[in-house]
């Protein structure tokens, strides 16, 4: 099981496949980026929006949009096990023109397994583009800016 929590304010219960291990006893590594995947999507979501709302929010003002994985630094600590309980905390460090800068970690009750640094770019019509103001407010993106 694991839990989101944006800014470490709330929690999320969301159900996945969080414990394949491996034949060693421990979480293959790249299952990591899968429960940072969802970690960031629930972030937006426990801000009050959902990626298909804004997307067709978005898309009356001009041509669809996504964000992307840019860039990503990943630090694995500890290794999860079996039937560990997890919780992903997500949280925005820098909001620039087209693109977010996120710190994320898994963590296992105080222990932190994994850190990560996330760069994820807006893209709208194929290119990058200047975040839209409706998601920056969204993002109290000029608070952290």
């Amino acid at each position: 099981m694991v839990f989101q929590r944006p800014n470490e304010i709330k929690v999320l219960d969301f159900c996945c496949d969080i414990v394949k291990p491996e034949f060693s006893g421990i979480v293959y590594h790249a299952n990591y980026l899968r429960y940072m995947e969802r970690g960031r999507t629930n972030h937006l979501r426990l801000m009050g929006a959902e990626q298909q709302a804004l997307f067709e929010q978005v898309e009356t003002e001009g041509a669809g949009f996504a964000f992307v994985v840019r860039s990503m630094h990943l630090d694995f600590l500890k290794p999860a096990r079996m039937d560990d309980v997890l919780d992903v905390v997500t949280w925005p460090v820098a909001v620039k023109g087209a693109s977010i800068m996120l710190a994320q970690e898994v963590r296992r009750g105080e222990d932190v397994l994994v850190k990560a640094e996330v760069r994820v770019a807006f893209i709208s019509g194929g290119r990058a583009q200047p975040i839209p103001k409706s998601i920056r407010m969204l993002m109290k993106a000029d608070l952290i800016s």
